[in-house]
């Protein structure tokens, strides 16, 4: 880091600093600066001083709302990569993809050889070690280790377009319900003629009932060797 700047200089040496002085009255937090601890406070009470002049958008931060004037108003993209013709809304962003290009990967994980070159990305990464689950279906509440895994459940499992119409009888989903007429005719409708199965003695007037029975034969190793103690499916 250079700076033309003294005290830009002194802003940004401590970043490097672990001292914490300035500590939330409203939970256990600390921050390295009154600043940080004043945007900080300001997500407890709510208030955000920083208002957009294009539209009625605030902000708690004044990054924030810097960010938000690029992406939402003037597009404008003033980091630009020297290599390439990429060009970003943030300097963060543009550190990272500066990383594909070098190759670095300054996040490693201290429990395996991963390493990344995103902070949020090793972050994640972590998830697998600890195995906790943090992302929660606000519809089913089943839980996953990503916030990517949940998103795709919820788009396939509870999205406008996933089949709605369950059988009564299995745990068959369909889409339509002519479908499911069908699906109730061919598998769950009793037969006069019962189907026998070829293994063994079982016979079934349903052929969802029958089909679930062939499944027990499977991996059934009931052919076995005279000579020695080989057995086998077939």
């Amino acid at each position: 880091f250079t700076s033309v700047k003294l005290s830009s200089l002194r802003r940004h040496l401590k970043t490097h600093s672990e001292e914490k002085r300035h500590v939330c009255h409203l939970c256990p937090k600390a921050f390295r600066t009154a600043t940080l601890l004043h945007n900080h406070v300001n997500t407890h009470t709510g208030n955000k001083p920083h208002k957009c002049s294009e539209c009625d958008t605030a902000f708690v931060t004044r990054g924030e709302l810097s960010r938000h004037t690029r992406y939402k108003h003037t597009l404008e993209k003033p980091f630009k990569c020297t290599i390439c013709e990429y060009s970003s809304v943030e300097a963060s962003k543009m550190r990272r993809h500066v990383r594909s290009h070098t190759g670095e990967r300054p996040y490693p994980c201290h429990l395996c050889s991963y390493a990344s070159k995103d902070a949020c990305k090793l972050k994640r990464h972590m998830l697998t070690h600890t195995g906790e689950k943090r992302y929660e279906c606000y519809v089913c509440h089943a839980r996953f280790t990503q916030s990517g895994t949940m998103k795709i459940h919820v788009l396939q499992k509870h999205g406008e377009n996933v089949p709605k119409h369950q059988c009564p009888h299995c745990s068959t989903f369909l889409s339509r319900k002519s479908d499911l007429g069908v699906h109730l005719r061919n598998l769950h409708s009793y037969m006069e003629e019962a189907v026998k199965c070829r293994d063994c003695e079982a016979a079934f007037h349903e052929r969802y009932a029958f089909l679930q029975h062939r499944k027990t034969h499977r991996d059934e190793k009931r052919f076995r060797c005279a000579q020695c103690s080989c057995t086998c499916t077939q």
